[in-house]
């Protein structure tokens, strides 16, 4: 078995997709399920569409030509850039925008290939990404839009969280549910959806507050760790464990806790500190920088303690574990959502399905 590996079991993202959706759907809203997280993975993407979602979701093209299996709407999340704008046409049945040249090309390219592209158009509410920020320049851009070929205006959404940490609200999504509103009224168009952002929505669901005409909803670390990024809480009948690291120890020495000599700066360019706590077990695992943050795993033995490393190697403490830890065995390690992200995105880290 090669290593280090990320198991991954779907069973578990299943269910978490399909108790999410139900939460949703309950509340009248649609889940765009977003596959960035396990780069869109298809044994993964089979799982959230099993659990019950309505749409696949990515920031990357390269991911959803992974995807083109699947008969499922993809909607692209990162703006497109001009220069992709014939895969994003071809790949994606709708994107989110905020600038009126991406969109003019974007038509140009669905007048050329004989097809309609869907546009869903970003509003910033004030966590400062994309979308836009002053209603005027939104509606005479809407105004553009509306007029071009080869475009139809679907919706209008919202990003929360990801940048300012803005915590979504009654207040805040009801102003894009008004903005929606006034658009529908001023140029006579039915929106097919108002995306009310992303899993830090789903604290409010989660608490019984209503979200009234907003229809859909962009998961992807809710539906893989089983909690609401608002707060970090996690959703009842859930599971966090889904995506596990899997690393082979490939060291153990007894070795002072504090280097000998003059301190420089380390591999990354830093000037590291330590403290002088004696002799320590010192273990080395098979995985580095180049990798995972070490910040973003997780012990599953909370007797080892994560000391650092560089681009290829993780030092640990393994002094105060219970276990006798050998050259050759395996430690474990749950993931936050980047941790699933690095270690999923690396080539060099085997991604083990559990069926």
């Amino acid at each position: 078995m090669y290593y280090p590996k990320v198991e991954i079991n779907i069973k578990k993202i299943e269910h978490n997709v399909n108790r999410i959706v139900g939460l949703c759907k309950a509340n009248d809203i649609d889940v765009a399920g977003v596959t960035k997280v396990f780069c869109g993975h298809p044994e993964i993407t089979k799982a959230y569409i099993n659990g019950g979602i309505s749409y696949l979701a990515d920031s990357r093209i390269e991911n959803l030509i992974k995807l083109k299996e699947f008969k499922l709407p993809k909607i692209l999340l990162r703006l497109p850039m001009i220069s992709e704008v014939e895969k994003v046409v071809q790949y994606a049945d709708m994107s989110l925008n905020s600038e009126i040249e991406t969109i003019k090309a974007l038509s140009k390219a669905s007048i050329e290939m004989g097809t309609i592209h869907k546009i869903i158009l970003m509003v910033d509410l004030g966590d400062l990404r994309e979308g836009y920020f002053d209603e005027t320049e939104l509606y005479s851009a809407t105004d553009e839009i509306i007029k071009l070929k080869g475009i139809e205006l679907v919706g209008i959404g919202t990003n929360l969280t990801c940048y300012g940490g803005v915590i979504p609200s009654q207040e805040n999504l009801g102003r894009l549910v008004k903005i929606a509103k006034n658009i529908e009224e001023k140029f006579n168009v039915d929106f097919e959806m108002i995306s009310g952002g992303n899993s830090s929505s789903l604290h409010l669901l989660l608490k019984g507050v209503k979200l009234p005409d907003m229809n859909m909803l962009r998961l992807g670390e809710s539906l893989v760790l089983g909690y609401e990024t608002a707060y970090g809480n996690g959703i009842e009948n859930t599971y966090n464990d889904a995506f596990q690291l899997v690393v082979e120890i490939i060291e153990i020495k007894e070795k002072p806790s504090l280097p000998i000599g003059e301190i420089g700066r380390d591999a990354f360019g830093k000037v590291p500190t330590f403290e002088d706590i004696g002799i320590r077990k010192r273990m080395i695992a098979a995985i580095g920088k180049q990798d995972v943050d070490f910040d973003t795993i997780i012990p599953l033995d909370e007797g080892i303690r994560i000391l650092g490393g560089s681009s290829d190697h993780l030092l640990i403490d393994g002094t105060d574990s219970e276990v006798n830890y050998k050259v050759g065995d395996k430690l474990r390690f749950n993931l936050t959502y980047v941790g699933i992200l690095r270690t999923m995105t690396s080539e060099y880290v085997k991604k083990n399905i559990i069926l």
